[in-house]
This record gives structure tokens, sequence and C-alpha cells, in this order.
């Protein structure tokens, strides 16, 4: 078989969409979608009045274009994949793409002479199928937390998946099995924000198809299972200066104490920006059972040092080594959304110097000095992100604008859903 090209984008449902182009094509740099696949819903209901989709202008094309130096080796044989840029037909960028939101993010860090790093840990859980074809969760009785081997994954997928992924030439940091079982983590190294984002979304899907050639559905969703925990998506961010040095860093030492004030200035946007994110990177319904006092799961208007608690950790190690890492987002969201939402709130806190409010004194499961917490639900999340005009200016005015018409219509749809019946409503797609 000769090669293919799978040319992907990931859309507001954190959805990778593609096809699969001959070598011929390869070359061309380019290909077209409809561009209403941005009006399309989980469960295949086209909204035809959301916002910058053009459903109602003769639902037109739009391009995606990549870079042939980002083609790289593909998961399926002959085949090889990319992540491009989305284009209206005039040749503008596409507003509603999420690569494009980070794009700019990125850029509005750069005119300050500062690159944004990102490292992204992911949470997942693992399903298989019943003799009567029931969803139920994968069967592993032994499983322990930081667990390894066939006790936490008797069929091997996860040994498959870190094998796919070196064949890829991922920077994979860690695998391991979570707190609650079937549960696990992966995790990839720092890199350039973009692509580290664009590691994390082509890993992801990598992942979930090779886990279900093993007969496993795997799930990346906020809250799959009800008396379990929840599946986050931490981010955690380092910037670089024209130097090349860690500008986070205030010396060898890390930690609360020794914070400098782009840090405090990042921290403090995240809190004051708190409710309005939580739309942006946990936008599921499944999101807010998640989001719950007491979880470790990022809820609190709170921020610490190496405190699980809290939703914005500071790191205690200095130099190379310093991060932020904001614990909110669960990987329903875009993921290049997420990411430029975390930028964008950083830098409103930064250039709009916020004041750092104290940091978390209490254990966050018996008490808390933490008063606001998140949206107990999607519908007042989007409510709060509509006020916080500040962050959805900076976001993107018609992204935010499409993402609320669109969660809203979610909202609605899984109104009457609950139980094994809402989890299915999401499971095949994030």
């Amino acid at each position: 078989m000769k090669d293919r090209l799978r040319p992907m984008y990931c859309d507001h449902l954190s959805v990778m969409r593609g096809k699969i182009l001959p070598e011929s094509r390869i070359a061309t740099g380019s290909t077209r979608f409809a561009q209403p696949c941005y009006a399309v819903h989980f469960d295949k209901d086209l909204i035809v009045d959301a916002p910058g989709t053009r459903c109602l202008e003769g639902l037109p094309d739009m391009e995606l274009h990549w870079d042939e130096k980002d083609i790289r080796a593909g998961w399926q044989e002959a085949t090889q994949v990319v992540i491009g840029d989305l284009y209206e037909q005039d040749g503008a960028p596409l507003p509603l793409d999420g690569r494009y939101v980070l794009k700019q993010a990125v850029s509005a860090w750069q005119t300050r002479g500062l690159t944004p790093r990102v490292g992204i840990e992911l949470e997942c859980f693992a399903f298989t199928k019943n003799e009567e074809g029931q969803l139920v969760p994968y069967d592993t009785p032994g499983a322990v937390v930081y667990g390894i081997g066939p006790f936490n994954d008797p069929l091997g997928f996860t040994d498959a998946i870190w094998k796919k992924a070196e064949l890829m030439g991922f920077s994979l940091d860690l695998m391991t099995s979570e707190y609650d079982t079937p549960q696990f983590e992966f995790t990839l190294h720092f890199a350039d924000a973009v692509e580290a984002v664009d590691d994390i979304v082509l890993f992801r899907q990598m992942a979930r198809e090779v886990a279900f050639e093993h007969g496993v559905i795997l799930t990346f969703g906020p809250k799959p299972i009800p008396d379990k925990g929840g599946s986050g998506m931490h981010i955690n961010l380092s910037f670089v200066d024209d130097q090349g040095q860690n500008a986070i860093a205030s010396g060898d030492r890390g930690g609360i104490d020794n914070m400098n004030e782009l840090a405090k200035g990042c921290v403090a946007g995240w809190m004051k920006h708190h409710k309005g994110m939580s739309a942006l990177i946990a936008p599921t319904v499944l999101s807010y059972a998640r989001l719950q006092p007491a979880s470790m799961s990022g809820y609190w208007c709170n921020w610490g040092g190496d405190h699980r608690g809290v939703t914005t950790r500071v790191s205690g190690q200095g130099g190379d080594k310093a991060r932020l890492e904001h614990r909110m987002a669960d990987a329903s969201a875009n993921p290049y959304a997420a990411v430029a939402t975390v930028l964008r709130a950083a830098l409103l806190g930064v250039e709009g110097q916020y004041e750092l409010p104290p940091a978390e004194t209490g254990d966050c499961f018996m008490s808390n000095d933490a008063e606001t917490g998140t949206a107990d639900n999607l519908a007042d999340a989007l409510d709060d992100l509509a006020a916080d005009k500040p962050l959805a200016a900076a976001v993107g005015q018609v992204y935010c604008d499409h993402h609320i018409h669109m969660k809203r219509s979610e909202v609605e749809k899984t109104a009457a859903l609950e139980g094994d019946a809402l989890r299915d409503w999401y499971i095949w797609f994030v």
C-alpha cells in the first residue's frame, strides 16, 4: 500500500475530524471540509443558527491547510497524519478554529518577549462490552494507584499505546494507573504551546483507536462513572524569555514564597476569571459532576503550593523546572481552546496587575478558605462566561458566542438524561 495522508482538525466538540488522502495529494497542502461541521452536535443534530457556521448562507466550504514539515508517521498502516489550520474561502483564518485561537493567545504573549511552554496530563477511564453488549468498566480487580502491569491492564492495551506513541515520536513523560479503577494517566513532556497541544490531540485519538482495537472503549470524559473520581486535563505552564530562560522561575527554589511578579500575575488572572473560564475548559454537562468541593478537581477559586486540593498549584521546583499547574480543565474541552483560555486569563492578570488573593490554608476536604467555586452546572457556567466580557473578548468573541450557543443546546438535549444514558451520549466521542 502506498503512503496515505490523514489530515485532521479538532472541532468545537473536541472531536477529531479528517479525511484519508492518496499519496498524490500529500504535497498539495490543503483540503476542504464543510464549514457547517461546526454546527453539528454529538447527536448529529445540525444547529443551523449557530454563529459563525454559515449554515444559513449556503453551507459553504472551509479549507484546511497544513505544513509539510508537520506531517508525521501515523498509527495506521501506511498512513501519515497531520494537523492543519482552518481558513474561510476568502483566506481569513476561521475564528471557530481552536488552533487559531491558541496561536493568537501565544502571539499575544510573544509580544511581551515570552513564549508559552505547556505540559498536559490526561486522565481517562476504560470500558469494555459485556455479553449483552452493554458498556461496563474494564475489569481490573488487582489495580492500585501508581500500579503497572497485568493487574492494572490485563489486556495490555496501554503497552500497545506506548509502543505506537514511540513509533510516532511522541515524548511521553509517564504512564500509570490512577486512584480509581479502571482509570489511567498519560503525560507528555513540555513543549511550545501549539506543538504540545498538537501532540495531545493526536495522542488522544491514537490511544482511543488503539484501545478500541483491543476491545476497550477509552474515554477522556470528565465523569463517566458517578461513584468514582473524575478525569482531568491538567495544564502545566511556564514561559521562555528572549534569553531562553524560564521566566516563571525566581532562582533555584520554587514554591509560593519564591514567586516572581509574572507568576503572581498569572495566578491572579486565573483567580479573577475562575468562573468565566469553566464553561470553556470544562464544557460538558458531566464536567460539573466532576467539579465538586472536596474532589481535587479545580472547583474552588483558590491556589497554593504542593496542594492537590487547590485549582492552581505552584510547583516547589525552581530553575528550568519551575511551572504553574491549572487543574480545572477536562479533555471534553477542545485542548487548543482550553490552553488558550488559560493563557488569556493569565495575561489579563499580568497586564491588569490584578491583586493576588492569599494562598489557600485549608485542607480542602474538611475546611477551605475559598468561598467561591465554579458554577454547579453547565447552564450557569455558560452564563458566567457570557458575563465575563474581558475574558470572552480575549479568547475570541466569535469563538465564545458560538461555544455558548452550541453548549446551551447541549444543556437542553441532555436535560432528561442521567446515569448510563448521559454517559453514553458522550462516551463514543470524548
